[in-house]
């Protein structure tokens, strides 16, 4: 008995020995799986092709721009409380502590390695220059005519930047618009015109101000939206690159177009509070902006700038009972109505051409599948080679 008993107790061990190992070896399996699966994510969002398929997979063309609306309301109202209840008069001082909390953001990300690679062909330094300068103009000189200006003046300035959208990539890019989105962004801009002439309250250096400011917004929104679609930039690592370059035109910006005493400001925990809420949202507004232009178009993202402006328009009257009078609602109502036809011809002349695009899935599917057999034979004549 004490033989059988020992020899029972032996095949039991033995038994449970095995059944340990297997279950070891199959938690270092399964722990090995997602080792590898957390490796390629990761590997995906620090290569540009791969980062740039995430944020088209995450934020198409509706998030960006619904995205890209929001944080463009609250900015406005929000920069035009602090350079006027709270009384900071240094627009271009403001748009410098934006880019500098943008930067340091930014650089939190890349420190812990969230933030995109750049391409691994990488742009021409020219390019990248000519972005943060016109960046650095575009933004500061909206904040200047934000101060001496009102929001409707402010909101009429755009309706010039469609038409030099249109003027500036045919002659960059050669690309051509349609006679019926040209007419189509007339009445637009017709509307909009329209709509705010009742809010022309402006400075005269402010209206200088303003159509000066007219180029550099067309021809930085053309730039961000060429370098994400054709030379596949990411919007947060286009950022990075050109941030440092805007900052440096900023503080050569300050001493001609912002008066003396920022270091004065009475910087109490209120008005620091309103300052450091408004960089938040400039990020916000960088970044949306940034994404809204790499998923569509610059045209498009004008297009949106006019939307805002009637949603506002219409909003206040709807909700808060305010009434800019009958001129300016009808005039909200045909932009609106020009936006729809717009986005109309948008969708059918994307629509015009499915075949093609659909020729390049099959043939990058037939590609890929190519590539994994070839990849197959490789790793199974190496194996054989090793045995």
């Amino acid at each position: 008995m004490p033989f059988s008993r020992s020899m029972f107790n032996l095949f039991v061990s033995k038994n449970v020995r095995k059944i340990l190992k297997r279950k070891d070896s199959d938690a270092g399996e399964r722990g090995k799986a997602l080792e590898n699966l957390r490796g390629s994510l990761f590997n995906e969002l620090r290569s540009s092709e791969g980062a740039r398929r995430q944020q088209q997979r995450l934020c198409g063309p509706t998030a960006a721009l619904t995205f890209n609306f929001l944080v463009s309301v609250g900015i406005i109202l929000m920069n035009k409380l602090v350079l006027g209840k709270v009384g900071f008069n240094y627009p271009i001082a403001l748009t410098f502590i934006h880019y500098v909390l943008s930067w340091f953001l930014m650089a939190v990300l890349n420190a812990l390695s969230l933030l995109p690679a750049s391409p691994a062909k990488s742009s021409r330094f020219s390019l990248l220059l000519s972005l943060g300068i016109v960046m650095s103009l575009s933004t500061g000189l909206a904040n200047v005519s934000l101060k001496f200006n009102s929001v409707g003046f402010y909101q009429m300035a755009k309706i010039a930047v469609t038409p030099s959208i249109v003027v500036a990539e045919f002659i960059l890019f050669r690309k051509r618009v349609s006679f019926q989105k040209v007419l189509t962004l007339c009445v637009v801009s017709i509307g909009i015109a329209v709509a705010t002439v009742t809010d022309l309250q402006f400075h005269l250096f402010g209206a200088c101000i303003a159509f000066a400011w007219i180029i550099p917004s067309a021809v930085n929104k053309i730039l961000w939206s060429n370098l994400q679609q054709q030379e596949n930039w990411t919007a947060l690592a286009l950022m990075w690159k050109t941030t440092p370059i805007t900052l440096f035109f900023l503080v050569l910006l300050m001493p001609w177009l912002d008066p003396p005493g920022v270091l004065s400001f009475n910087w109490n925990f209120g008005n620091t509070s309103a300052i450091l809420l408004s960089a938040v949202l400039g990020f916000l507004l960088q970044w949306s902006g940034a994404l809204a232009l790499g998923a569509t178009s610059a045209i498009t993202h004008v297009v949106l700038g006019q939307f805002k402006t009637c949603v506002i328009l219409l909003g206040g009257y709807a909700l808060f009972g305010s009434n800019p009078g009958t001129t300016s609602i009808c005039g909200a109502i045909t932009a609106l109505a020009g936006m729809s036809v717009y986005t109309y011809l948008n969708l059918a002349t994307s629509g015009q051409h499915p075949g093609k695009s659909s020729l390049r899935q099959v043939s990058f599917s037939s590609l890929k599948s190519k590539l994994s057999k070839e990849n197959g034979d490789i790793r199974d004549g190496v194996g054989a080679e090793t045995v």
